[in-house]
């Protein structure tokens, strides 16, 4: 595809010769001539080079450019002068761009510094995909991110991995609770055993049992032969139990029994067998309201409570989505074929504004989809599943911090009162009186 780039001059003639000359060149290009103009090509389009004019009718080509790589990151700058100084320079670089010429600009000059620059990018997004991929091959897809709140979960994992304790791992559906779970079992001290996985929510419940601790030939109505069950076939390996709140109350009594006494005994049989497993337990729910209302035990609940990882939610780490969205959009491309590289700057934004209610995994069926629909390279707003583009409220376009902040706090308080309508619960949940929120509701101008 052609190299895209965003000429902002407010000279005319520089700035049509200068489109000519790159247009000749192979360039796609695009011309502004002045900042606002120039602002509204980057909100439609995504480029790889802004060239910019330091003086501009209506603002700095410098701060042009810190703008522009705020709507896009990966956009590279070169920065026309009419002064050639050491302070100059230094200040152009400060801001972000990579080279500067001086006018009168000579084609010649501009051409192998575009060259040289793009060569620059081209290394450096190499080098940024092979660093990547092998941080891959040492990390579960569980790790990819770098958010606050997810590296809070990976130094809880790092030090509960090492030792061979029992893990209760609480998070809402989708937020990868059996990755990290297969993440603690890859980093353990038995990483070469067996990892076996059990629904909990498995019915009816013999099965479950027999699933679970075994069964002797015949145990199991309809099942005529022995089960070994997941205690037996993991060893020294590691047993996860996924949504271990629907276990039946009498699974829990054996389960209670084989972290107790580290023994169970499987269905039908009557002497116990040695349990050696390691136990990683899973649950949506909160297992004290289950206690407090009778459905599963007191004391397991502290057998298991005692090492308890929380895996916050994807609007939690909104930060973690641009990588996430890579890893996807790399993992989905090998398996359909497809040569879709990446996502740009608009879909980027509108994924970051989404609620999520279905946190990573949801994520993950979102790029899978956009994969399939993308016809170029970069994955596109319209490419995404309506739901998600019909909830796009973009990041603010500002550099006025508290009209950002109210943007952000509109946009969060619409997101939890759309999840949590009740007025009181929500209320709650942003740690505000009622009186509070009504007042921000009508603040705020919020259209109940």
């Amino acid at each position: 595809m052609p190299r895209s780039l965003l000429i902002v001059e407010d000279e005319v003639i520089i700035r049509n010769s200068l489109a000519e000359f790159l247009t000749d060149e192979g360039y796609d290009v695009v011309t502004a001539g002045n900042v606002a103009t120039a602002l509204q090509h980057a909100r439609q389009r995504d480029f790889q080079v802004a060239v910019c004019d330091v003086q501009l009718p209506d603002g700095d080509g410098l701060a042009l450019l810190r703008r522009l790589q705020q709507l896009n990151p990966s956009v590279s700058g070169l920065i026309i002068t009419a002064y050639a100084t050491v302070e100059n320079a230094v200040e152009a670089f400060q801001s972000g761009a990579f080279d500067y010429l001086v006018k009168p600009v000579i084609f010649d000059d501009l051409s192998n510094k575009l060259k040289r620059l793009f060569q620059y990018r081209e290394l450096t997004i190499e080098n940024q995909l092979l660093r990547r991929e092998l941080a891959r091959r040492d990390h579960s897809e569980s790790m990819i991110g770098s958010s606050n709140a997810l590296r809070a979960v990976q130094d809880a994992v790092r030090r509960v991995a090492v030792t061979n304790s029992n893990v209760l791992l609480v998070g809402e559906s989708g937020t990868g609770k059996e990755l990290f779970a297969r993440t603690i079992h890859k980093w353990g001290p038995k990483q070469n055993e067996s990892f076996v996985a059990v629904n909990c929510a498995v019915r009816p419940n013999e099965m479950l049992e027999a699933q679970i601790f075994g069964a002797r030939a015949g145990a199991v109505p309809g099942v005529h032969d022995e089960i070994n069950g997941s205690f037996r076939t993991a060893g020294t390996g590691t047993v996860y139990l996924d949504e271990v709140s629907q276990l039946p109350l009498s699974a829990q009594d054996k389960l209670l029994r084989a972290i107790e006494y580290e023994e169970f005994t499987p269905l039908g049989a009557t002497k116990p067998l040695k349990m050696t497993a390691r136990i990683i337990a899973a649950t949506t729910r909160d297992l004290s309201v289950e206690v407090a209302e009778g459905r599963f035990q007191e004391d397991l609940f502290y057998r298991l409570d005692g090492m308890k990882i929380r895996i916050p939610p994807l609007r939690e780490r909104l930060d973690d989505i641009p990588e996430l969205v890579e890893f996807f959009i790399a993992k989905h491309g090998r398996a359909m074929g497809q040569r879709v590289t990446a996502a740009t700057s608009e879909t980027i934004r509108t994924l970051m504004s989404a609620p999520w209610k279905g946190n990573v995994r949801q994520l993950d069926n979102a790029i899978e989809r956009a994969v399939m629909m993308c016809d170029g390279t970069q994955i596109r707003p319209n490419d995404l599943p309506p739901d998600l583009r019909g909830a796009d409220q973009p990041l603010p376009d500002t550099d006025d911090l508290r009209s950002a902040l109210r943007h952000y706090e509109r946009l969060h308080i619409l997101r939890v009162l759309s999840q949590w309508p009740d007025k009181r619960e929500a209320a709650k949940r942003l740690k505000l009186g009622l009186s509070s929120l009504y007042r921000k509701i009508e603040e705020l101008g919020i259209d109940l």
